[in-house]
């Protein structure tokens, strides 16, 4: 189960990757709910808080529940009913929720047959393989096409920088039993992992099931984020039969400097060549990653193209594309010159 993302998009950025079309047909950007406590993020963990769509209506009862809006809410579901005054006294993990189990457990089954049904967003996440060696960590993303390096401008009507991962989630709303600010809480649905991507994390085999791994519902276009948001147009029994495995994800190895929660920048997410020496360099590649996140939060900067090493990545759907996903997120990453990075052990 996934249990680390990233999302590094600014909050007006972020808005503006979430466009979509309201049931009028106009083109729309989801309005920010307290907002101002978005931060973003190369390595984001359970506990922490995560930018997520939702319907309206969920906050206002008389809107159109078609329309949405993005809400930072803390990753680990709490459900309304818990009776402590602490959250963090949850002896459960409810980071992840697994598909065949959310219609029995009360922690899920309340919230989604009220439904509490959300869209967390990412860049894409991370899993880690199995070795004899130690653990290999990788970053899962949706194909990105080449318009992806296209310059964006606030006006565009359409969106052309980075495609966020939309995954299907769960929330809650708990408030403390003596008063006091709601908490708003998700969890990400899990479902079995593809056979093509299970060698990247597997589980024990149980009775009647493989060892494939359990790997994230990822909602792939906006009809299937509009059912799953749209609660009041769209029934629990309907909206669940889009909890399926995808196989339109690609992804590619990255440095054990991600391992730690503490490390947060572009080095993270950064393609390396297995069998090299992992260690994070400071090299033109670190320098204007680094400089991702700033630039992010601020707009569309330039973009330059640079020799920089080219980095492979495994497909698991695609038709030998002129450019690998993993070559688009290394020139999406390229930016002006920044300040050099540290160097960092992986």
């Amino acid at each position: 189960m996934c249990g680390r993302t990233a999302c590094s998009l600014g909050a007006d950025n972020l808005r503006r990757a979430c466009a979509y079309r309201d049931r009028q047909g106009r083109h729309r950007q989801p309005e920010w709910i307290r907002g101002e406590s978005y931060r973003p993020s190369y390595n984001k963990g359970p506990q922490s808080s995560g930018p997520v769509l939702l319907s309206r209506r969920h906050l206002q009862q008389d809107a159109d529940s078609s329309e949405r809006v993005l809400m930072d809410m803390r990753w680990g579901l709490i459900p309304s009913w818990f009776k402590k005054d602490d959250p963090s006294k949850m002896q459960f993990n409810t980071s992840n929720c697994r598909s065949d189990t959310m219609l029995k457990k009360s922690s899920y089954k309340g919230p989604l047959l009220k439904g509490k049904r959300c869209v967390v967003l990412a860049d894409g996440f991370y899993e880690w393989q199995q070795q004899s060696g130690g653990k290999q960590p990788y970053f899962i993303y949706f194909p990105q096409t080449e318009d992806t390096l296209a310059e964006g401008k606030e006006g565009d009507k359409e969106w052309r920088g980075w495609r966020l991962l939309t995954m299907a989630g769960i929330f809650d709303c708990w408030e403390p039993p003596a008063g006091g600010e709601l908490l708003y809480t998700y969890t990400i649905i899990t479902v079995d992992a593809s056979k093509d991507v299970s060698f990247i994390h597997h589980r024990q085999v149980r009775a009647g099931k493989g060892a494939a791994g359990w790997w994230k519902a990822i909602l792939d276009g906006d009809e299937a984020i509009r059912k799953w948001l749209d609660f009041a147009e769209v029934p629990t029994q309907e909206a669940v039969k889009l909890i399926q495995p995808t196989e339109n994800i690609v992804f590619h190895p990255v440095s054990t400097f991600v391992n730690s929660i503490r490390n947060n920048t572009p080095e993270c997410l950064a393609p390396i060549e297995l069998g090299a020496k992992k260690e994070v360099k400071i090299t033109p590649s670190s320098k204007v990653m680094l400089g991702w996140l700033k630039n992010s939060q601020e707009g569309s900067p330039q973009k330059k193209v640079s020799d920089l090493p080219k980095w492979t990545s495994q497909f698991i759907h695609s038709t030998s594309p002129k450019k690998t996903s993993a070559d688009i997120l290394h020139q999406w990453l390229v930016k002006e010159g920044e300040p050099a990075a540290k160097k960092h052990k992986a």
